[in-house]
């Protein structure tokens, strides 16, 4: 079985509530948190800490961001996270995809723009769940 998933969109984000809640208990860290309002990396960290989703940020510059310590690696982290999500660009994946291999992170998703054919299958050789081509705030039923 392949370790790749891509998730059609849902018309309604009750549709994926059992998901939901498996995904709320889990613990997140999404890579490619910004300080800038405007970016995706930002909205989607703000708005999992606004759905009480147990969420970690992670980005090289570090610092504070929403009042949370950012992290600069995910080797930084006290544990390894369940999910990692990835909200950067495509050849930024290819490392990340490293990494969880090296901590033995078990799925990562790939937000649209962050994902490739080689980060894809890298993930997929390491055994690792990918999940390409959807929105995880739209399959958690947080985004329309």
């Amino acid at each position: 079985m392949s370790s790749l998933y891509y998730r059609k969109k849902q018309k309604h984000p009750e549709d994926g509530a059992a998901d939901f809640r498996l995904m709320h208990s889990k613990e997140i860290a999404v890579v490619g948190v910004s300080d800038k309002e405007y970016k995706s990396g930002y909205r989607i960290f703000k708005d999992l800490i606004k759905h009480g989703f147990n969420v970690h940020g992670i980005n090289p510059r570090n610092g504070t961001i929403l009042g949370r310590q950012i992290k600069r690696n995910l080797r930084a982290l006290d544990r390894v996270p369940d999910i990692v999500i990835a909200v950067v660009p495509p050849e930024v994946t290819l490392e990340i995809i490293e990494e969880c291999r090296s901590m033995g992170v078990k799925e990562i998703w790939m937000q649209p723009g962050s994902e490739s054919p080689e980060a894809v299958g890298k993930a997929a050789a390491y055994g690792i769940k990918a999940t390409a081509g959807s929105c995880f705030m739209r399959q958690a039923g947080i985004w329309r």
